[in-house]
């Protein structure tokens, strides 16, 4: 089964929003967001022909995302590590104190717990989705995110010490 250029302008325009949430929660970054949806997009529709209808749609559309912006991330880390020291911080647009804080608390997340993190909460993804999509299994799902959300926990405590989790909330 083959996808014609109509059929994927549909796909584009059913999954483009969600994909951009994805990708704008694991890059932080409005125009590298739109790349990577771009890109994602761009590499499915080159490789419609290998697509197999055995899998959801979906999970092979959001695998190929979730490695352009893995992907991304990695071109960043290599950057960063041979960067200037002197060079000028970039710029991360107008976020409010507590957006930060989220932004900071999930760059100490593992990438791979954080791409789960995304596409559980952004998207909404079931534990089942996520392990075809990232080709892992289900238990391995939800470690990875019950990893993630304590890191989130441990890194967003309140200023007298104590966690949310801790208090209960």
């Amino acid at each position: 089964m083959t996808m014609d250029e109509r059929a994927f302008a549909r796909v584009t325009e059913a999954y483009g929003a969600r994909f951009y949430a994805v990708a704008f929660r694991l890059l932080h970054n409005r125009a590298d967001a739109e790349d990577a949806v771009q890109r994602a997009l761009t590499n499915c529709f080159a490789a419609r022909a290998d697509y197999s209808p055995r899998w959801p749609l979906s999970t092979w559309l959001y695998r190929a995302l979730t490695n352009v912006c893995l992907d991304e991330l990695r071109r960043r880390r290599v950057r960063a590590e041979h960067a200037e020291a002197g060079a000028p911080p970039r710029a991360i647009g107008r976020l409010d104190v507590e957006s930060v804080d989220l932004q900071r608390a999930l760059e100490r997340v593992p990438r791979e717990a954080r791409v789960l993190l995304a596409l559980r909460y952004v998207d909404g993804l079931s534990y089942g989705e996520l392990a075809r999509i990232r080709g892992i299994s289900v238990n391995t799902v939800k470690s990875q995110l019950a990893r993630g959300k304590t890191i989130l926990h441990q890194t967003l405590d309140l200023p007298d010490g104590r966690s949310a989790r801790r208090r209960g909330r």
